[in-house]
């Protein structure tokens, strides 16, 4: 059984960081790209970053010299370190196990297994 649990999410002023948590259970984790996906209020879940199983990290150009992605495999955890945050971060961040030999990294219909969400609220 594979189970996803992010935690790390707060309510922050902009220009803080933050750091997120995604604890994995399950076999072969170290086999597993992870990836970051956030929903904001009315709008689609969208990509944030990825990191493959060998540390090769994908990120979207909205968070690109912001966010960092890591893993430990040791711990069956990936973080994700958001620096200088700005409103328009504030969503409910979820992280995936992607699907082996899936398309790609930046797609939702790559990942199989999600976790429960953490929100992020970034005041102004």
């Amino acid at each position: 059984q594979v189970q996803l649990v992010e935690s790390g999410g707060g309510l922050v002023q902009a220009g803080v960081s933050l750091r997120l948590s995604c604890a994995a259970s399950g076999r072969a984790f170290s086999t597993y790209a992870i990836g970051w996906f956030r929903q904001a209020p009315g709008n689609e879940r969208e990509f944030v970053a990825a990191i493959t199983g060998g540390g090769t990290t994908y990120y979207a150009d909205s968070v690109k010299e912001r966010f960092t992605i890591s893993r430990d495999n040791a711990k069956n955890t990936v973080y994700l370190q958001m620096n200088s945050l700005k409103p328009e971060d504030t969503a409910v961040y979820y992280c995936a196990r992607r699907t082996l030999y899936a398309s790609d990294y930046f797609n939702l219909r790559s990942y199989g297994y999600w976790g429960q969400g953490t929100q992020v609220t970034v005041s102004s």
